[in-house]
């Protein structure tokens, strides 16, 4: 990794020149199909001559809505060949929740100014909706629908906006982040250098990535497919709905294309160990396999010890376990921790992790997993609600500064500057440091009070786990104070397996508040059990605490509408040859 490019097209081109690496794409049926980095170049300065024959401007935003699949790639350096800002948004991927999709995407059309949208044909095909809603005369563009010109890439520079990046919008709407050339490439480097100099017997360019995460959320795009680029080495990509059907396809690609390094949140490595059957595996081998990093959500100890002791007999070292932090206004990476050690957790005393007291280890509390320490070139320090710095081991805001912070919220000053001070970013998590490691014990906006007391509502979630018809991972604990009551209440709302039925909902629900009762000594005000898919998620499948507790004030806490075969064909007349193509062609 001896160059180091001012940009992204920089970045490709030398990465094609080097004549090395590429993208590997996997479908569903495990069928491979390889680019290169010089073949993704030359379609790129196809796409890149095409939107400039149609008038495309230096800086102009254009939304990207693509599958996992060569041509994202190919419209991702195609914009940024034709001096425009690429806005990676998430295809839709739950029919029964279209309506939503289209207000959310229109929302994210008009943050980001975006006038046009280049789209894969297929989903294209309902995203007429999101369109028009968008209004202002957004246009939507398949790549086969641009001119065939080619033309050299529009100069750009380091401090030029490379990309704007939603973030997940777990405690709120997604708000567009700024993130410059310089930024991207500095988050891209620093990963590289980690993965470097932890494993100095293996070539930057024998280096082979795997990843299902989606291309439009950093931890795939920024942290997978960035520091590949730059190191010219493989990476091979599943789609995220493949690995979600069919957990084991992710372990296969990384014995199959021997991967040494891969990244997925704390649920796909609970998912792989409660889903993935031996007779899935035969051949397997995950030897390979040097840096499993996790991290987009909180980190759990038990989780990741049951997961090295799942597939140990395949060769998965325990050491290879790396939690780590960071967050899209950062540019992704924040902490890491140390590589090719055990990953650390610690048992905390609940009382002085709620109160901000000193956090010290106890026989019975929290079990929290350290996310590592700074990489070099960040800063990281927690503050109390005055801003002033507090101790270690003392729980309070986290604040970050590197040379990755984004410039700001796109065309948002307030919120930009609500959040940034004096290059210092407030990530609004949770946490404490100790001696250099950082923990961290949740979201600000997500605690819970009730009747006066702080709650982690990771615990009162947890406690649920194990209760029979839950679906794991799909339950929020939420408190508010109704109005005229003398004091907060505590809800908590989970989903059912797919065959509940009435009576065995209500008994279930009363399962639910014993074992939070039992767990966290609370009493739930109210357990609500609901139909799969009606907890609202981030693009990034986090489940959006505050929006199930404004949807049920509202009652619009409802279930995902059954798609039917009619209902489908509606979608596709309403939003295929007369919405969508109508606002392509004029």
């Amino acid at each position: 990794m001896s160059a180091h490019p001012e940009t992204l097209s920089l970045a490709l081109e030398l990465a094609a020149q080097a004549g090395h690496g590429g993208l590997r794409f996997v479908d569903r049926r495990d069928r491979a199909e390889f680019r290169s980095w010089a073949e993704l170049k030359e379609r790129a300065d196809e796409v890149s001559g095409g939107l400039r024959a149609l008038g495309t401007q230096r800086g102009e935003r254009v939304a990207l809505v693509y599958s996992t699949c060569p041509d994202f790639f190919a419209a991702l350096f195609g914009v940024l060949g034709a001096g425009a800002v690429p806005v990676p948004l998430y295809p839709p991927v739950r029919l029964g929740r279209m309506a939503e999709y289209n207000v959310r995407t229109a929302e994210m059309l008009g943050a980001a100014n975006v006038r046009t949208v280049l789209v894969e044909p297929r989903i294209g095909r309902v995203l007429g909706e999101a369109v028009l809603r968008a209004g202002r005369g957004v246009k939507a563009l398949c790549l086969e629908d641009l001119p065939q010109r080619r033309a050299e890439p529009v100069p750009t520079m380091g401090a030029d906006l490379a990309l704007v990046q939603f973030s997940s919008g777990t405690t709120g709407e997604p708000k567009p982040a700024a993130l410059s050339h310089r930024a991207v490439l500095w988050q891209g480097q620093t990963i590289s250098r980690a993965i470097l100099d932890a494993f100095p017997d293996v070539p930057a360019s024998a280096h082979a990535g795997v990843s299902w995460l989606p291309l439009y959320h950093d931890m795939g795009l920024i942290g997978c497919v960035v520091p590949a680029l730059l190191l010219t080495a493989e990476l091979t990509l599943l789609p995220p709905e493949v690995f979600v059907l069919e957990p084991a396809s992710w372990l296969r690609a990384l014995s199959k294309y021997r991967g040494t390094v891969s990244a997925a949140p704390n649920f796909a490595y609970a998912l792989c160990t409660d889903k993935v059957k031996d007779e899935e595996l035969g051949g397997v081998d995950l030897s390979a396999w040097r840096m499993a990093l996790t991290g987009a959500e909180a980190v759990s100890a038990t989780t990741l010890r049951a997961f090295a002791a799942r597939f140990a007999k395949w060769g998965f070292a325990p050491e290879a376990l790396t939690p780590v932090y960071g967050l899209s206004e950062a540019t992704l990476a924040v902490t890491f921790s140390d590589l090719g050690r055990a990953f650390q957790s610690e048992v905390f005393g609940e009382r002085e992790l709620l109160s901000e007291d000193r956090a010290v280890e106890s026989d019975g509390g929290i079990e929290l997993t350290s996310v590592g320490r700074p990489l070099p070139g960040i800063g990281v320090k927690v503050l109390d609600d005055d801003g002033h710095e507090r101790e270690d081991r003392q729980v309070g805001r986290v604040w970050v500064q590197s040379p990755s912070v984004m410039e700001g919220y796109l065309d948002r000053k307030d919120a930009t500057v609500a959040i940034l001070r004096d290059g210092w970013l407030d990530t609004g998590d949770l946490g404490f440091l100790r001696d250099g490691e950082l923990f961290l014990t949740g979201r600000a906006k997500d605690m819970l009070v009730v009747r006066g007391r702080k709650h982690l509502p990771s615990e009162v979630e947890r406690a649920v786990l194990g209760v029979p018809g839950v679906r794991k991972g799909c339950a929020a604990a939420v408190s508010w104070q109704p109005s005229g009551a003398p004091h907060e209440v505590l809800g908590l709302f989970v989903e059912h397996v797919s065959d509940g039925r009435g009576g065995e909902l209500a008994s279930m629900a009363r399962d639910c508040a014993a074992s939070v009762q039992e767990a966290t000594g609370l009493v739930c005000d109210l357990v609500l059990v609901l139909a799969p898919g009606t907890l609202p998620r981030t693009s990034s499948g986090k489940i959006r605490r505050r929006e199930v507790l404004r949807r049920h004030l509202l009652g619009e806490l409802t279930a995902p509408r059954k798609v039917t075969a009619v209902h489908l064909a509606g979608l596709l007349a309403r939003s295929g040859v007369a919405g969508l193509l109508a606002r392509v062609r004029g």
